[in-house]
């Protein structure tokens, strides 16, 4: 198993603002993941949980490069890089299946198509969607929790849906896809 806090403590400092909404959501974000991934495990799903662990907790590394002040947040780029930053961060030290859990788990994905439609700026515009069974349990599992707001509760399944409404129907067709798959974790 990784030892994902060492790796988190290169980029951030331990008890600092940005160190603490990082770790406490990561972690909020693995518990789920990891559970969601044992009732695939269950049902006889083929999902390597140990790297889902792993990958929870680095899928936002790159927000420490983004500028976020209300997660304490003051890097130079747009927040909404900081899952590709993250993926470059990552694949620099070879974790390139960690890496690419943070490209995908925006939103839930991202096509080409609503980088161009939205004005995004990430160059070239290219889907970012989860794929494996690993990436998409992250995908999902992150919608359910807030940085901003670390000491709330897990989010509805309806907050959640509301959220991502806003970006249209096809955002909201891809999270119920995903519901569909990994179930609502209110039944946990």
């Amino acid at each position: 198993m990784l030892d994902c806090l060492s790796i988190i403590q290169r980029y951030y400092t331990p008890g600092n603002d940005d160190y603490r909404v990082l770790v406490s959501h990561s972690r909020q974000v693995a518990d789920l993941a990891v559970a969601l991934s044992q009732r695939l495990i269950d049902r006889g799903a083929p999902i390597d949980i140990e790297f889902v662990e792993e990958a929870a907790m680095l899928h936002d590394i790159g927000m420490c490069r983004t500028n976020a002040p209300g997660i304490h947040c003051h890097g130079t780029e747009p927040y909404i890089l900081h899952g590709i930053l993250g993926r470059r961060m990552l694949d620099a030290m070879g974790l390139f299946r960690h890496g690419r859990v943070c490209e995908r788990h925006t939103g839930a994905g991202i096509t080409a198509a609503e980088i161009i439609d939205q004005g995004l700026p990430i160059d070239p515009p290219r889907d970012l969607l989860p794929e494996s069974l690993e990436e998409k349990v992250i995908c999902y599992a992150d919608k359910f929790f807030s940085k901003s707001r670390i000491d709330e509760p897990r989010k509805t399944l309806e907050r959640v849906r509301k959220s991502l409404a806003k970006f249209g129907g096809d955002t909201l067709q891809r999270f119920n896809e995903l519901l569909a798959l990994f179930g609502d974790p209110a039944e946990l």
